[in-house]
């Protein structure tokens, strides 16, 4: 179960992170950025592993409370 959420959550987190960087290769969105330019290696990649761990997280603590409920526990609630 815990596995699941959290694979879960790492897709969407890797989907969002693709679709930031073809917004950030875009003109429009590469002229919003303040004092960083478009091929900004270092500063994409600590964002992003920023923004990785923080959801990672945020996916993590719901998932491990989920896994401690028992099954049929959650069925007979429902």
């Amino acid at each position: 179960m815990l596995w699941l959420i959290l694979r879960h959550g790492l897709v969407l987190t890797v989907a969002g992170l693709v679709l930031g960087f073809a917004g950030t290769a875009a003109r429009f969105i590469g002229s919003l950025l303040f004092r960083t330019s478009t091929t900004d290696l270092q500063t994409y990649v600590v964002v992003s592993l920023l923004l990785a761990v923080v959801a990672l997280l945020a996916c993590y603590f719901p998932a491990r409370r989920a896994a401690k409920v028992d099954p049929m526990v959650a069925l007979r609630y429902e």
